[in-house]
């Protein structure tokens, strides 16, 4: 019944970003390669050179299918 359609509203929900956007967000962890973490809407997204409390603007740079990659922006 619903075939097709669920297929890809499965793709679109797996990740609620893209590259290219910009996002104001709040550094709350860093990984293992000193990259700071964020979440938006639950997505894990690694910022380069930033520290965590960092309170930054972000652009996405690159998404798999589990977290993505942004740079900072001035």
């Amino acid at each position: 019944m619903f075939g097709n359609d669920y297929g890809r509203d499965e793709r679109e929900s797996s990740s609620p970003i893209n590259e290219g956007e910009e996002y104001d967000v709040k550094i709350e962890d860093v990984g293992r390669d000193g990259d700071g973490i964020t979440r938006i809407e639950g997505f894990v997204v690694f910022v380069s050179g930033a520290k965590v409390g960092d309170e930054v603007k972000v652009r996405i740079n690159s998404v798999k299918r589990n977290f993505g990659f942004a740079e900072i922006v001035e």
